[in-house]
């Protein structure tokens, strides 16, 4: 496992807020949290989507990006996920983590002040070069679209 350090800055909405942590010693994501205000929660009706503040900024060193992606219970529970899972922060994004959720569930879901809404996951990138060729290599696969490699 390698630690890296990531800077992480509290804005002034989020000052009374916990930072980022891992709920168990194996957890691959650090828990996001809710900075909404203490009294005005954010409901999201079935169908909708808000983008919910965290409260924080981060600065990733290069090479890495932070991944947000959904909380299984809420999601199990509620239908609450992230939409544009998983979001992808830059190691030059310097401004407020949010987390857009969408209720896909049957009930309203109020977000409170200091609810986990997401978890946050560091990761190495690759870099590419693109080179343009005029065919490429066979496989077994071939051209088959989705669902081509079975059930």
């Amino acid at each position: 496992m390698n630690d890296i350090e990531v800077g992480v800055m509290r804005l002034p909405h989020g000052k009374d807020l916990p930072l980022p942590s891992y709920q168990s010693a194996s957890a691959a994501g650090l828990d996001l949290v809710a900075a909404v205000p203490p009294a005005a929660p954010v409901t999201i009706t079935p169908g909708a989507r808000a983008l919910v503040p965290t409260g924080i900024a981060i600065a990733l060193t290069d090479g890495y990006e932070a991944q947000v992606r959904p909380r299984s219970g809420l999601a199990a529970r509620h239908g609450l996920t992230v939409l544009n899972t998983p979001g992808t922060i830059d190691a030059d994004y310097r401004g407020e983590i949010q987390v857009l959720l969408i209720n896909l569930g049957e009930e309203p879901v109020t977000i409170t002040r200091g609810m986990r809404i997401a978890q946050m996951v560091i990761a190495p990138i690759v870099r590419v070069r693109t080179l343009e060729v005029a065919s490429l290599d066979n496989t077994r696969r071939g051209r088959g679209g989705f669902g081509s490699t079975g059930s």
